[in-house]
C-alpha cells in the first residue's frame, strides 16, 4: 500500500530563505531582520538497533513547554517557538545571528511505523522522537525445511 503525502510546494521555501538569509547575513553583517522571523530547526533521521526510526531536532533555547509533537494522517509535525530574550535590551546587542519566532516541520511517516507507540523526550536542547516499526514490518527469519 502506497503512502499518500500532501504536496506542499512551499514546505522547503522556509529552509531556502533561511539559507539565503544566512549567506547574506554573514557577508554583510548582523541579521537584525532575522530576530523575529521564522526559523527551521536542523533534524537528523536514522534507524537504530531497536528497529525504530529516530528523529532528533536541535532546539537550543526552546523550552519543553513551547514544543508540540503531533501525528495526523501519517504525518509527524514538530512545531513551537523560540522566544527572543526580552531581559536584554535590543540596543545592547552587537550582533544577532540566531533567528527567533515560531517553527513548524512536517514529515511523512512510512506505513511501517506504529503511530500508537510513538514517544518523545527533550533533553539538553534536543528533541528526540522514537518511531517504532509495526511488528509485522520487522524482519524475521523463516526456517526452510529440506525435503529429500
Amino acid at each position: 500500500m502506497a503512502t499518500i503525502a500532501r504536496f506542499d510546494p512551499f514546505r522547503d521555501l522556509a529552509v531556502l530563505q533561511d539559507r539565503v538569509n544566512r549567506l547574506f547575513g554573514d557577508a554583510y553583517g548582523a541579521r537584525e531582520e532575522g530576530v523575529l522571523s521564522n526559523w527551521v530547526p536542523a533534524v537528523d533521521i536514522f534507524e537504530n538497533e531497536k528497529k525504530e526510526l529516530v528523529l532528533k531536532a536541535e532546539l537550543p533555547d526552546v523550552r519543553k513547554e513551547d514544543v508540540s509533537v503531533t501525528v495526523e494522517n501519517n504525518t509527524l509535525t514538530l512545531s513551537g517557538e523560540r522566544k527572543f530574550d526580552t531581559e536584554i535590551k535590543k540596543e545592547n546587542y552587537h550582533r544577532i545571528e540566531r533567528s527567533f519566532g515560531s517553527f513548524s516541520r512536517s514529515f511523512s511517516l512510512p506505513a511501517t511505523v506504529d503511530t500508537s507507540k510513538i514517544g518523545a523526550d527533550f533533553k539538553n536542547g534536543v528533541l528526540t522522537v522514537r518511531l517504532p516499526f509495526r511488528e509485522e514490518a520487522k524482519p524475521r527469519s523463516i526456517k526452510i525445511d529440506v525435503a529429500g
